[in-house]
């Protein structure tokens, strides 16, 4: 399999770092940037093939990877309008459908969208898939592999619901880092000095996760275990529950699916 890239940013990288670790070939992947300086650390860490524009090198691959943003997109796949033939095309750029991305490209349809998040920059990220159904088992396995490279992966039967893939993950680091926050300040409060509160925080979510990710059990009755009648637990719980924690959650997570629809036919204009 020759994939291209085009962009060069974090997520290129670690897509492209993952794969060489995986043991994939360095003269199967090139990638394209406007950036002669990003070109070069790329060309330099991973023995790839770089280009500052599309040319009929890059279209000899069998995957492209679109690694730009999302309000670069239309001008990013123009080069590539007209001259694709069997290609498997990887969009990674978060918001935008594959409806839109298909008609700035002439109307391709070998298209998949991946909504990646921002651990898979080191390896332990969380990707949500949605493929055309123009798009056969080997393309999927394809876009699966490459994905693959920085963490899990699930497929999603109706890319309507990639808005909520980024609302519960793609956004999700950025709840989980919210709470950190919340439980160094109170540690804080309660006297320890900052390096010790971080740490604190960090281990504790850090070892909880992988707690609930190793457990048959679900997190609730992981919960109910730590949560002793009548102790501490209970009472910051109860705390939580007063305070409507949970449920304030889950409407976070609805307002930022609300919003990704929002982007999504905002970024889709012509």
């Amino acid at each position: 399999m020759k994939i291209s890239f085009l962009g060069g940013g974090n997520m290129a990288t670690a897509l492209i770092g993952g794969l060489a670790e995986r043991g994939f070939a360095s003269a199967d992947i090139q990638a394209v940037d406007l950036q002669a300086d990003s070109r070069a650390r790329l060309a330099e860490r991973f023995g790839i093939r770089t280009a500052p524009a599309v040319d009929d090198e890059v279209l000899a691959c069998d995957v492209v990877v679109l690694a730009v943003k999302p309000q670069q997109m239309k001008a990013a796949v123009a080069p590539l309008t007209g001259r694709l033939a069997r290609q498997v095309v990887v969009s990674i750029a978060a918001g935008l459908r594959l409806a839109d991305v298909g008609r700035w490209l002439g109307g391709y349809h070998r298209l998949v969208r991946a909504m990646p998040n921002t651990p898979a920059l080191i390896g332990a990220g969380i990707t949500g898939l949605y493929a055309d159904p123009s798009v056969d088992a080997a393309g999927r396995e394809s876009a699966e592999r490459i994905l693959g490279a920085v963490g899990s992966t699930v497929w999603i039967a109706d890319e309507a619901q990639m808005d909520a893939v980024t609302a519960v993950s793609g956004s999700g680091p950025a709840y989980v880092f919210h709470f950190i926050e919340a439980l160094e300040a109170a540690a804080v409060s309660l006297g320890f000095d900052a390096a010790t509160a971080r740490q604190l925080a960090l281990d504790t979510v850090l070892g909880a996760a992988k707690l609930a990710a190793g457990a048959d059990e679900a997190p609730a009755v992981l919960r109910e275990r730590v949560t002793s009648k009548g102790g501490t637990t209970e009472a910051a719980l109860a705390s939580m529950a007063s305070s409507g924690v949970f449920d304030a959650i889950v409407r976070a997570v609805h307002a930022a699916n609300v919003r990704g629809r929002e982007l999504g036919e905002q970024l889709g204009k012509d």
